[in-house]
Formats: C-alpha cells, structure tokens, sequence
C-alpha cells in the first residue's frame, strides 16, 4: 500500500538475497513462497521495481521447473527466510509506516511471517541467521587453513588447486551475500573473519602464482610465427649454460632468455598454455578478491627479469647518459649497432609477446593486463628510450651524424611498433617519450649540419696545398655530404618536421645542401690566396671546382643541387682553366707573334731572335714548375695538354719556320731554336705529374 516501501524492499531484496538465491540454500517451498511474497510488493505500477519484478518472475519460473530437485533444499533454509525477513524489516523500521506495510503483508502470505514470530526473532537473529555464517566459515577456515600450511606446491596437483579455488569461491560468495547486512555488528564480526580467511588464501595464492610462473618460464621457447610447421626452440648452447651457471647463486631459479635474433617474424611462447591457463585462473581470484595489484606486481617482477636478462644477452649495457657522453666514440659507434638490434629484437619481438601473455594471464581484466603490461616493460622500454636520448643531447660533432642518423631511423622505424604495443593508457608516457626523443633526434640531426657549417667556417688558410691538389676541407666535406645524402629521405624528413610542412620538392633540405656549398667555395677561393702565383691560384681552384662537381652530379647530392647547379658549376672550372692559360701561356704565346713594321730584314731578324731567346728561358722555366703541379683528375689534366698543345703548337710551328727563312740569320736558325715543335710537345706532356696525389 505504500510506494515508498515496495522501492525499499526491491532495493534490499534485491541485494539481500534474489540474484544470489542459489546460495541462500533455502527450502524449496519457503523459496517460492518469499517470490509470491515479492510479486505482491513489487507492484508494475511502481516503475523502480520493473525490472526486478522481472528478475523475481525468470527466477520463480526456474524454481517451479527444479522445485522437486534435491539440490536447492538445506536444514536450515526457513532459519535463513526469517533472517531474511527480519533483516528486511529492520532495514525500513526506520519509517513505522513503511515497516507496517511491509510486515503486514508478509503475515498475510504466510504464518511464518507474522508480526510476532518476526519480532521474537529480531532479538535474537544473531542467533539464527548469523549462525548460519559462523558455520560455513568455521568449515571454509578449516579448508583454506589446510591448504595455507601445505608445504608441498597446491598446483603440483590439479584436484588440490582446484579444491583450493573453489574454496575461495565460496569464500568470496559467502562475502558478497552477507555484505549488505555488515551494518548488524555479528554479521560484522563474521565478515571480518573471512576478510583475515581471504588474506590468507591470497597470500598462498599469490606464492603459487610466482612460484608457477618462475617454474613455468623454464620450458619457454620460440615459434615462428605464420609457420605451419612451427617448432619450438630452446636455448640450450653450451655458452648460455656456462653464463646460467656463472649468474645462479644458491638455488635461485635460472631465468632462461632469448638470444639475439635477425628474424623478427617470431614470437616468444614464454610460458607453456597449461601454465598460462593456471595464471589465468589464480589471477581471476585475486583480482575479484580485491588482490589486483599484488597479483600484477608479482607478475610485473617476474616477467620483468626475463626481460632485463634478454637485453643484456642482446648485448645492451645499462649506461647512464653521463656514461654514455664520456664513452670513447670508437666504443659508442659499437654501442650503438648494439643498441639498434636490441631495439629491433625488443619491440618487434620480446614486447608483443609479454602483450600477448599478459592479455592471456588477464584475460577479462584490461586495466590489469594493461598496468602488468606497462611495469614489465617500462624498465626495458627507459633503458632503450635513454640510450638513444643520449645521442640526442650528446656532442655535435660532425663525424656523430651517420650513427645519429641510425638511431633515428631505427626509432622512426619502431614507431608503429610502439604505437600497437603500447596502446593503452597506462603506456602513455612511454609512447609520448618515444615521439618526443625520435624528434629530438631530429633536432641532433640538424645541430650537427650547423656545427659542420661552422667547422668548414674556422678551418683556417694556412700552408698552401702542395701543387695546387685538392684541399682536405674539400675531401672532408664532399665525401662527408656524398655519405649524408644516402639516407636523402631522412635528411628531407628531418629538415621537414623542423619547418612543421612538408616539402614535395625537399626544398628546405636543398637549401641546407646548397648553403653548405657556398660556404665551402667561400673557403676555398679564400685560400686560393694563399698561392702568390696567379697560375697556381688557378689550378688549385680548378682542381678543388673539378672535384666537387664530380662528387654532386654522379650520386643523391646531384639530385639535390639539381642540373642547373652542376652546368654552373663547371662553367666555372672552365673558367678556372681559361685564367691559367691567360696568367701562364699568353705571355708566351706573345713572344711568338711576329711584327710586321719591323724595320728591315735585320731588325726582324734580331727580333724574333730576341723573342725566342725569351721565350726558350720562360718556356723552360714553365714547364719545370708546372710538371710539379698537380691535376687530380686524369681528364681534367689531358684537356689542360689538349688546349696548351691547340694554343702553342702552331704559333711555336709557324715562328721557327718564319725565323729560318730569314736570310743570313735564317740560316743559323738552329744556334738559337732550342726546342723542335716535338721538344715543345713533349714537354707539354710532362705537365702536372705532381707527387702529390689527390684523395678520393
């Protein structure tokens, strides 16, 4: 009669005792009769109560189908119904009016029920109800003390592991029926008893979860994923036994681990499926008991230790950033290498298979797998990160890029792997710090560009190269560019996240590229100032000027600079060759013209016999010193022979052939021709054979 107390009573029913009727173990009939009871109270009109009228009427009709099954029946199932009743009551006392409708209607349905009987007992329900708690503790105390003491594994034996979980079964459904009714002081007492049961039992289970897994982790191998024929692998070499050996101390329990691996199509079985399905079991006790997090602790620290132990047989130190910036560089470039086959073999491999375990051991608990997940390799996954963290923060030393450049593109590489793998919430920080060093990277990537800037910018003009040969800074530089440009799409990449938009046509790097070149022709015509000999000036120019458009148009570099930059390029070598002719030959080659206004035969005579005088001492003078000079590049060195032969052969031809036929004077021609128009070929030839040779 009163809406107000039927929503009470589905709400206190509803926890108390008709979802989990099937513990209550109450007498089939008495059952029955409380569901009539609750159809009465719980009216359609009163639309909180719908839908447990509903749960009321699926269980009345299951009740009615079983009533004659033997199961459902226990002695004490009418003690149980009172207790409930009484408890029922006692909720709403509180409101006379409420409890009155209540009570009247429970002695209209049945005798059991009345107003009388239910008040007796409400002094001594203690007695009643609670008694019937006391005594299924009192049994499951006995059974959980049995096993906590046992010194032998339980999981050794399969009934006694699965005695042991449904104890805790019950123990944990005992729990959550009397819950409702923890505000009664004896209800209290008793569920605090089975609080200090429950601990115990998880404080054995928790020593049968590590001790399975540790004893499980022995038999672990490797299966090949995709393979129909997969077969399992064990590490059994006689180097990992003699390191087994060497690590154990007393009876620790050997942490087998991967070797080092190139395929990365695998994933490690680290655990055996029996094994795995006995976690999965333990840990669904232990997270519904409220245990989560020992469980995934002690999970976390097992698997956690199979992982540590992986990576330093992948051959990775644990080196902090100040050890790894004071490490000799010859020592880190091998560091490095080693660093990106644990990263590789990590990530690709160990990861996903400790993802798949947890997700398997946690199954239908993700925030569990998730946490477990994250604390196993977190530590492994910090060690990775910090390592290529001190690439990015270390010295800038133009010869660090290409290693650089490796620990980039093994991140940039890896960055689906640590999006799939840590994907979740808990794993957040690790993949943001993993974006976070990949572009830090980056910004090492570019620092470096900078410093070789400012390296090609102090190199100083000091001693002239002998001969006019290429000059180091020029080797060091076009060689170190070539290099660079083989990991081009990197480079464009790198340069491209540091603008925020890509660029179609890698302009921004071009740019980089050609800045570079600028500077590093600034420096060489500044030291081509160093040669007091104009000639020599040249030569050094053309050689350095050959060298660099070689070195571009043939490899990723060109491709950059593009053709127009090469054509100018060599425009300018050629260039570079017309000054040397000028400043070297014309001279010569003017002393070989013949001037017609010359007064008489005699005076012609006495001037070409001047001229040549002059041009056999500059002649000789010339070729001694260029034939120490040096051009590098063989074809570069016959088109200089091709040219002088072009340019002073026929003029040399024709002044000699005009001074013989100059009458008396003519006719000892010979006592002042020194060279033959072969003698100047031949001389011509022996240019530029320098000692000094020229690096690649």
């Amino acid at each position: 009669s009163n809406n107000a107390a039927r929503s009470k009573i589905a709400s206190v029913c509803k926890g108390v005792f008709v979802i989990e009727y099937k513990f209550l173990s109450i007498q089939s009939s008495a059952l029955l009769g409380t569901f009539f009871v609750l159809d009465s109270l719980l009216s359609p009109s009163i639309s909180p109560c719908a839908p447990f009228k509903l749960i009321v009427t699926r269980n009345y009709r299951k009740l009615s189908t079983d009533s004659s099954s033997s199961s459902i029946m226990a002695d004490n199932g009418e003690e149980k119904l009172l207790a409930v009743a009484r408890h029922i009551a006692k909720t709403l006392g509180h409101n006379e009016s409420m409890a009155d409708d209540i009570l009247q209607i429970y002695s209209n349905f049945d005798g059991r029920f009345s107003r009388e009987k239910l008040a007796e007992g409400q002094a001594g329900e203690d007695g009643s109800g609670v008694a019937v708690l006391d005594r299924a503790l009192n049994s499951l105390d006995g059974q959980i003390s049995r096993f906590v003491a046992a010194d032998q594994p339980i999981w050794a034996d399969p009934a006694d592991s699965a005695a042991f979980l449904d104890t805790i079964d019950e123990l944990v459904t005992i729990t959550r029926e009397w819950s409702p009714m923890a505000s009664e002081k004896p209800v209290g007492v008793c569920l605090a008893r089975a609080d200090d049961m429950m601990q115990q039992a998880m404080f054995r289970i928790e020593e049968e979860f590590r001790s399975l897994m540790e004893r499980g982790a022995e038999s672990f191998g490797l299966n090949p994923q995709g393979d129909a024929a997969a077969m399992n692998h064990r590490f059994d070499s006689d180097e990992e036994d003699d390191y087994d050996r060497d690590f154990q101390n007393g009876d620790d329990i050997q942490i087998p681990v991967a070797q080092p691996l190139t395929d990365y199509d695998l994933i490690i079985d680290a655990l055996p499926s029996a094994t795995i399905n006995d976690l999965h079991e333990m840990a669904k006790r232990m997270l519904g008991a409220g245990f989560g997090k020992a469980c995934s602790h002690v999970y976390s620290a097992c698997r956690r230790e199979f992982l540590e132990e992986s990576m330093s047989r992948l051959g990775l130190q644990k080196l902090s950033i100040e050890e790894v910036h004071k490490m000799p560089w010859q020592e880190l470039e091998d560091e490095i290498d080693r660093w990106i086959k644990a990263a590789n073999v990590a990530l690709r491999i160990l990861f996903p298979s400790e993802r798949r375990l947890c997700d398997r051991v946690f199954f239908g608990f993700s925030s569990a797998a998730d946490l477990s997940f994250m604390e196993v390799c977190r530590g492994s996954t910090i060690q990775l990160l910090n390592f290529a963290d001190a690439i990015a923060i270390g010295s800038r030393s133009p010869e660090r890029l290409f290693k650089v450049l490796d620990v980039f593109e093994t991140m940039r590489d890896l960055m689906p792997e640590f999006e799939s793998v840590f994907s979740d919430q808990f794993c957040l920080v690790l993949r943001n710090e993993a974006v976070t060093i990949w572009k830090r990277l980056g910004e090492a990537i570019r620092g470096i560009l900078m410093e070789l800037e400012n390296l090609i910018r102090r190199d100083p003009a000091k001693a002239a190269v002998p001969g006019g040969g290429l000059h180091p800074i020029n080797r060091y530089v076009m060689n170190y560019l070539r290099a660079a440009c083989r990991s081009r799409q990197t480079l464009e990449q790198v340069f491209e996240e540091s603008n925020g938009v890509p660029s179609k046509d890698s302009t921004l790097l071009t740019v980089q590229m050609s800045w570079i070149m600028e500077l590093l022709e600034s420096n060489l015509e500044v030291k081509s100032k160093v040669y007091k000999d104009p000639a020599l000036c040249s030569v050094f120019l053309m050689n350095n000027g050959r060298y660099i458009v070689q070195k571009v148009k043939d490899g990723d570099l060109g491709l950059l600079l593009g053709e127009d930059w090469i054509r100018k390029h060599n425009a300018k070598v050629r260039q570079y060759h017309m000054n040397y002719q000028r400043s070297s030959w014309n001279k010569m080659l003017g002393l070989l013209k013949v001037d017609n206004t010359a007064a008489g035969m005699n005076g012609l005579g006495k001037t070409m016999k001047e001229k040549l005088k002059q041009f056999n001492t500059q002649f000789d003078v010339t070729c001694k010193a260029h034939s120490t000079w040096v051009v590098f590049d063989e074809q570069l060195r016959e088109e200089l022979k091709i040219s002088l032969a072009r340019l002073l052969l026929p003029a040399y031809g024709n002044f000699i052939g005009r001074f013989r036929n100059l009458g008396d004077i003519g006719k000892n021609a010979d006592r002042y021709i020194k060279f033959g128009v072969e003698d100047i070929e031949a001389r011509i030839n022996e240019l530029f054979k320098g000692t000094t040779t020229a690096g690649k």
